[in-house]
């Protein structure tokens, strides 16, 4: 009896060439293009049958990342990255003692109304 691993090659059930596509028993199928912002298009294939309202209007690329959409002419734009932010940038954008007072004075008011304790 042999045991090495390449003895049992295509020895499995359905390990053969021939798929069902080779057998004729596959179903009917469309070919739907996306085309993300730089340009790339993507083919997907979907079932014939399948209704108009279940293939997705957008998609994500896979050769750029981006959302591709069906509209060749008006794709998706590119996601949009926000800049870095130092800690100097967010100290600028602190509120000041007054206004950090006042807005904990309504989140604790609101907090108290909810809980029916004004």
């Amino acid at each position: 009896m042999a045991l090495g691993g390449n003895t049992i090659r295509g020895a499995r059930v359905g390990a053969g060439p021939m798929g069902e596509q080779d057998h004729g028993h596959h179903a009917e199928r469309v070919a739907i293009s996306y085309w993300d912002a730089l340009g790339n298009e993507t083919v997907r294939y979907f079932a014939a049958d399948v209704p108009d309202e279940e293939i997705p209007e957008t998609i994500s690329s896979p050769t750029s990342g981006l959302p591709a959409g069906r509209d060749k002419g008006n794709p998706p734009a590119a996601l949009r990255n926000e800049p870095y932010k130092t800690h100097l940038a967010y100290v600028k954008e602190r509120r000041t003692d007054e206004e950090a007072e006042q807005l904990l004075q309504d989140a604790l008011t609101q907090l108290r109304e909810r809980r029916g304790t004004a």
